[in-house]
């Protein structure tokens, strides 16, 4: 290829023609880090002239740019050759390291014959360090699992079981003081970002036509029929789910009139006109709302004959006196916001005469159907009186204020009702606050500024990026069942929810530029990263790596850290590069990625820019391993060989009701038989594994080709026959067999026993569990009513009602955990005689098995 470059026969290449060679060799590094080793190498040239490089010099920097040691390192361990891999030394890695079960030799050649660049290594099925590396590189290979990019959740029920992705202010593209208002801030949103709810923020105009601005300020103003044509003619192109106008409504009566004309005009039948139902008890699934466009305003009460409503305005948020600039300063200029006025005895008020109000036309509150807004006064007043199809808009400091003093109270009011938090007014400089504390209460619409980039939209996109980025995502179950008791803020288990135990190793880094506006002296930077987990309170840490001097290209970090994740569903997984600097760490690149979509095995994470841009060739290289805490455990138990007597079962809590009690005793010995068949599978694995001596993330394919190979390399002739008994797959032995191989074929049998066992009696535990949890419902709707027969009061009433709930949890965890078990168990017993037949264990299926099969 040099010598094809070189045109002019001179034996030298200039750096365009390097540049140009780079690129059609399929080199990935970015022209600016080529361009730099490019003059490291010429510049070390005996030539007077140190612009150009010869052939040896052209191999130096091919190396330099594609070989990576710790990739080198890592093929060393899989090669059987150390000088490359065969289609069985991949396999291998495809199975112990990236965790594919139902792949074999034939798709090994595929990623062969896709990522192999040499004719030879085509030819002869196998893969050297160049084409491992670009296998490596492959966007299969990402941190992201490729199946977040489909719609795989259940999206069939109530929208208030949701997280919406939703934009405050999405007219602006700058601050709300001066900055300009756009219709690309809603195209931006709505196709981009995964948006579902935008916001319009509405004022009288000249001519009659209604404006979209930040009101009483110098943002440039927008017509709101621009607005209107502009999310029409965008609103389901990336996604058919429904998205919601929230309507911030100025106007005179005469131009209402005129916003509902255009809405009506403009969106067709894409408009939701249906009412709500009012037999029903929660509001439609966005399954149902599909390519429908839902109005959140003010409405007219019905049959009132009146044409005001309230008119609290959301923006006015600034209860604490303070201004906030970038997000974290504060300038105390402006008067405390006068205190509400109180209730009279009667806990009711004249509507007109204590609160400020606004006249609403009837043609655009007739549009408001599952989106009524409704001033939000407490959660006592919103389970009596609101209804399911009326939602409430918070400020972020009103919000932060109900997750310290009701907690519980909150994530249960989100359950069935929608609730839009906002940035506060003090907030002229668009900067956000952090969603991470209202998803954790259950808030559906967190609404930020989606034109201001940082640490806070990238935790809101990493985490409308699962789902197929269909602008919703399914709350965890314990946010959404009325049973359920959840406090965000407390440490302690959460019920009916297992742990994960999540390992990251930061390997290396590639490609690292320097920071932009860094106070760093000279082209090199000192590099380290930072993890962090972003969820609920027990869940949320931070580590750092130890920094790497003087090396940006390809920094070796080499430092595991263990997360442990209790609430798997909520957490958000950030690394970010920073320049070690004695001035202030600079950012070079981020990546956050919601744990659910995190893959296991060794990973590359693509690096994207504080405006969430992707960077080009910017890389961290990690290896990622999650383990159930409860599977961590039992691994390490296996060689112990603890009896049923000195397993830790799943206690439930005494509710202090006698009779009540009693229901939930007939759950203890069910939840026992159910946590003994999964820990006995777990326990035949862990002795298998152990005996076998592979690691404890390792799966039955390596196993039995680990035996196989012994069983090759023994000295004694041995036959394995594999038949199949009802389907489950028996072992015959056809000579004498070495003590170590008997050991491990022992534990092979115990598993396919255990596993045989789960299957076998699953539904009849999993039936008696489930009739507990029955039992026990039963006692739901009088159950406040009993606790207070029973004298319960107060505190001891509050106590009774959360382990009532915990238990309720309790029982369909476990229900939930045993049919998952059986699951694995099946997959288990799919993988043995899969496993066998391919490493050679067994020759061939015996003859009355095949025949019993068919």
């Amino acid at each position: 290829m040099f010598i094809l470059a070189d045109k002019k026969n001179k034996g030298l290449l200039n750096e365009t023609e390097i540049l140009s060679l780079l690129q059609q060799l399929n080199v990935t590094a970015s022209a600016r880090v080529a361009k730099q080793k490019f003059k490291e190498i010429a510049a070390n040239n005996p030539r007077p002239q140190k612009n150009s490089l010869n052939k040896e010099e052209f191999l130096q920097l091919y190396k330099d740019l594609t070989t990576r040691p710790e990739i080198y390192f890592l093929m060393a361990r899989y090669a059987s050759n150390k000088d490359y891999l065969t289609t069985d030394d991949l396999l291998i890695f495809l199975e112990s390291e990236q965790g594919l079960t139902r792949v074999g030799k034939d798709h090994c050649v595929e990623i062969i014959n896709h990522c192999e660049p040499t004719v030879e290594g085509k030819k002869k099925k196998c893969m050297g360090i160049d084409g491992f590396t670009k296998y490596l590189m492959k966007p299969t290979n990402d941190l992201f699992n490729a199946d977040c990019l489909q719609v795989t959740q259940d999206m069939t029920q109530p929208l208030s079981h949701y997280f919406i992705a939703s934009s405050h202010n999405t007219y602006l593209l700058e601050d709300q003081i001066t900055g300009k208002s756009s219709v690309a801030g809603y195209t931006k949103a709505l196709c981009e970002l995964c948006c579902r709810c935008v916001e319009l923020d509405c004022w009288d105009g000249a001519n009659d036509e209604p404006m979209i601005y930040h009101g009483r300020t110098l943002t440039s103003k927008i017509l709101f029929k621009d607005a209107v044509e502009a999310i029409n003619d965008c609103v389901f192109e990336t996604s058919d789910y429904p998205v919601i106008l929230s309507l911030e409504n100025h106007c005179s009566m005469k131009q209402q009139s005129v916003m509902a004309n255009y809405l009506k005009d403009i969106l067709k039948d894409k408009l939701h006109v249906v009412p709500p139902d009012r037999d029903k008890d929660c509001l439609p699934s966005p399954e149902e709302l599909k390519g429908k466009i839902l109005i959140k305003n003010k409405k007219l009460a019905e049959d009132s004959g009146e044409d005001y409503v309230s008119a609290e305005e959301e923006e006015e948020d600034f209860d604490s006196g303070n201004i906030t600039l970038n997000g974290d300063q504060n300038i105390k200029n402006l008067s405390p916001k006068k205190s509400l006025k109180k209730l009279p005895s009667n806990g009711k008020e004249d509507l007109k005469a204590t609160k400020k109000t606004i006249k609403l036309s009837k043609e655009l509150s007739d549009l408001v159907t599952c989106c009524k807004s409704v001033r939000f006064e407490n959660f006592a007043n919103s389970a009596e009186d609101q209804k399911y199809w009326e939602m409430s808009s918070l400020g972020e400091t009103t919000a932060k204020k109900l997750i310290t003093t009701h907690p519980e109270e909150f994530v249960n009011h989100n359950k069935t009702f929608l609730t839009r938090i906002y940035p506060s007014g003090k907030r002229v400089d668009s900067s956000n606050y952090s969603p991470v504390d209202m998803w954790n209460f259950g808030c559906q619409m967190v609404a930020l500024n989606y034109q201001t980039g940082g640490l806070a939209m990238d935790l809101n996109t990493a985490k409308f990026n699962n789902n197929g980025r269909c602008g919703y995502i399914l709350k965890p179950s314990v946010m959404r069942e009325k049973i359920a008791y959840f406090n965000p803020a407390c440490k302690d288990a959460i019920a009916g929810v297992t742990p994960q135990i999540l390992r990251i190793k930061i390997i290396s880094g590639q490609q690292f530029p320097k920071p932009k506006m860094s106070n760093t002296k000279g082209e090199v930077i000192d590099p380290f990263v930072s993890v962090s987990v972003y969820g609920i309170p027990a869940d949320t840490v931070q580590e750092k790596t130890r920094t790497v001097t003087n090396n940006g290209f390809n920094p070796v970090f080499d430092e595991t850290f263990e997360f442990h994740i209790n609430l798997p569903e909520l957490a958000l997984v950030r690394f970010v590069v920073l320049d070690d600097d004695f001035i202030g760490d600079a950012f070079i690149g981020q990546y956050t990625i919601p744990f659910v979509c995190m893959q296991q095995g060794y990973r590359h994470v693509r690096l994207q820019n504080s405006l969430g841009e992707p960077m080009y060739s910017v890389t961290l290289f990690i290896h990622v391993t999650i383990t159930g805490e409860e599977e961590t455990g039992k691994i390490k138990r296996t060689s112990l060989k603890r009896s049923k007597k000195g397993r830790d079962y799943t206690r439930l809590r005494t509710v202090g009701v006698p009779a009540v009690d009693e229901t939930f005793k007939t759950a203890i010995q069910p939840i026992r038989d159910g946590t003994d068949l999964r820990e006995n599978v777990q326990n035949a694995l862990g002795t298998l594994k152990e005996t076998c001596g592979v690691a404890p993330r390792s799966n039955i394919k390596q196993c039995l080709r680990l035996l196989a190979s012994r069983l090759e390399a023994s000295s004694q002739t041995v036959n394995l026959i594999l038949t199949m008994d009802e389907q489950y797959p028996c072992f015959e032995c056809d000579g004498e067999m070495p003590d170590v191989l008997k050991k491990a074929m022992a534990a092979l049998e115990q598993v396919t026993q255990e596993s045989r066992n789960l299957i076998q009696r699953c539904d009849s535990v999993h039936e008696r569990i489930t009739q507990c949890e029955r039992a026990g419902m039963e006692w739901h709707e009088e159950f406040q009513n009993v606790c207070i027969k029973e004298g319960l009061k107060e505190k001891r009433l509050s106590k009774a009602i959360e382990n009532y709930a915990w238990n309720i949890r309790v029982i369909k965890g476990q229900a939930d955990l045993l049919l998952a078990a059986r699951e694995e168990s099946s997959e288990y017993l799919r993988q043995i005689p899969e496993a066998a037949m391919a490493s050679g264990l067994v020759s061939n299926l015996a003859e009355d098995s095949k025949q019993s099969e068919t």
